[in-house]
């Protein structure tokens, strides 16, 4: 699979960067890093050669002298907001990522509640924290945020926010995902800070949009289909294009935060040091597209798995249909439909030719495979197996599982466990061939393959288990679905 991303180049020049703007202020520094700092999986996905933990491992140079500040909003923890990508909420996030930077040898501080206003499950959770020896701090919620500046720079907007205690010059804030209250916290210390004689920076690293890359470039309109659901809308920066005469694309949360942050930056220095909001970002991702063909394809691929995520949302919950909307204008101004998918044409195809649900993959070589529903297997188990036959050069005809060996298992489920779906899933497929394996040699080649199926594409004619969309993401896979319900 080509690479689109020099890391290499990335991990050299970001950290350079970050260096630079830590040189331009005096005490401290606070940089709020926008995206997953640690498993960055959209990245990875639109630009091929990118890891999930690249910018990890560009902090880690810094780790001497910055530590973590984790951000997480009362409102995601009262309506236990999940991350889909990993299936957890947002506040059990935040102590899987402490862990996380706590191991690679970054200094992790105190945890911010933002937006708190009484509630009870915010307080339960400082508890819950306070008892780990995790310290705590509370943001209020600022009536007018963002437009009442004479409010919000004051002792009654961010002088009543807890300030929040570091000790090292570089303070990396961070959150399990947007809408957070980052840059609130970043501009209520700095607020805070220079009451007490410290002076104090501020710098933005935000992933995307990226801002020298055109507007209506496919990386950052998959930007834009992937914070759908957050109104997020990329902008040409009016600040930047007024200062400068030059064209840089940001996003409209920024744009709109731009004016508090001059107004506090003009009362803490008598005049900001930020001419527009993409003065104030770091980001060098535009600098390392190796090979711009492979990031664009990759790129209109993650426009159309969010489309169909959003699809398969309505499907199950009935909420979301704006978010649907939204992406299906991304697609018609990207002047994609479906069918860019090769795996949803092929998938489609062989429905229409066995009239069962269907599934097809792309493997690393463009090379594509199908499988359909049997009485024995799902689509996305039989999938599995023709795909690790093909690697391995196991003549299709061949019954890595016998049928004798499947039929206990499915008895098992329906009879003593009471499912309704008789048909092996992929992670029953999986422990059958690893038990057949000690035995068997073409079993032990199929599951030897499993490696090559990461970053491969999938589509399914119907939606899958939780169990088929875990194995999924175990192994790399991105996967899309129609948005139709099976029928067992």
């Amino acid at each position: 699979m080509r690479k689109g991303f020099d890391i290499e180049k990335y991990l050299r020049i970001q950290s350079e960067r970050i260096k630079e703007r830590i040189a331009k202020f005096g005490d401290k520094l606070y940089l709020e890093f926008g995206g997953k700092l640690f498993d960055d999986n959209h990245a990875s996905r639109v630009l091929p050669g990118f890891l999930p933990d690249t910018k990890l491992r560009m902090l880690i140079q810094l780790s001497d002298y910055a530590e973590i500040v984790m951000v997480i909003s009362a409102k995601d923890i009262e309506k236990n907001k999940m991350r889909s990508d990993l299936g957890i909420t947002y506040d059990e996030d935040v102590l899987r990522l402490r862990g996380e930077f706590e191991k690679v040898g970054l200094y992790a501080g105190g945890v911010v509640i933002t937006h708190y206003n009484g509630q009870s499950s915010a307080d339960a959770y400082r508890a819950r924290l306070e008892r780990l020896g995790i310290k705590v701090y509370y943001h209020y919620t600022i009536e007018g945020y963002p437009n009442n500046v004479a409010l919000i720079d004051s002792d009654e907007g961010f002088g009543k926010n807890d300030y929040v205690e570091t000790s090292r010059p570089l303070v990396i804030v961070t959150a399990p995902g947007p809408g957070s209250g980052k840059m609130a916290v970043c501009l209520s210390q700095l607020y805070q800070e220079n009451k007490k004689g410290v002076k104090a920076g501020y710098a933005k690293f935000e992933t995307f949009p990226v801002w020298n890359l055109p507007l209506k470039h496919p990386v950052n309109m998959a930007y834009e289909a992937a914070t759908a659901d957050l109104n997020d809308v990329n902008m040409i920066d009016p600040f930047h294009l007024d200062a400068y005469g030059n064209i840089a694309v940001n996003y409209n949360r920024d744009i709109e935060i731009f004016p508090v942050l001059n107004a506090i930056f003009e009362g803490i220095y008598g005049e900001s040091p930020y001419k527009s909001p993409t003065d104030m970002g770091v980001n060098m991702i535009g600098h390392c597209m190796s090979a711009e063909d492979v990031c664009c394809s990759a790129a209109r691929e993650e426009i159309i798995r969010r489309y169909y995520f959003a699809l398969c949302n309505l499907a199950e919950k009935g909420d979301n249909e704006n978010e649907v909307n939204k992406i299906a204008l991304i697609m018609k101004q990207a002047k994609l439909t479906t069918e860019y998918r090769r795996t949803t044409v092929a998938a489609h195809e062989r429905k229409e030719l066995t009239g069962v649900a269907s599934a097809a993959i792309e493997l690393q070589d463009g090379t594509i495979i199908t499988a359909r529903s049997s009485s024995l297997l799902g689509p996305c188990a039989a999938l599995l197996l023709n795909a690790t036959k093909h690697l391995a050069g196991i003549p299709h005809e061949t019954k890595l599982i016998p049928e004798e060996l499947i039929a206990p298992i499915q008895k098992t489920k329906v009879e003593y466990l009471h499912g309704h779906n008789p048909r092996l899933h992929m992670d029953e497929v999986l422990v059958a061939l690893s038990l057949l394996s000690n035995q068997d040699d073409n079993c032990r080649k199929a599951i030897d393959q499993l490696p090559k199926l990461e970053g491969c594409q999938v589509h399914c004619t119907v939606m899958l288990s939780d169990i088929d969309h875990k194995i999924f993401k175990k192994l790399g896979i991105g996967l899309t679905c129609d948005p139709v319900k099976k029928v067992e």
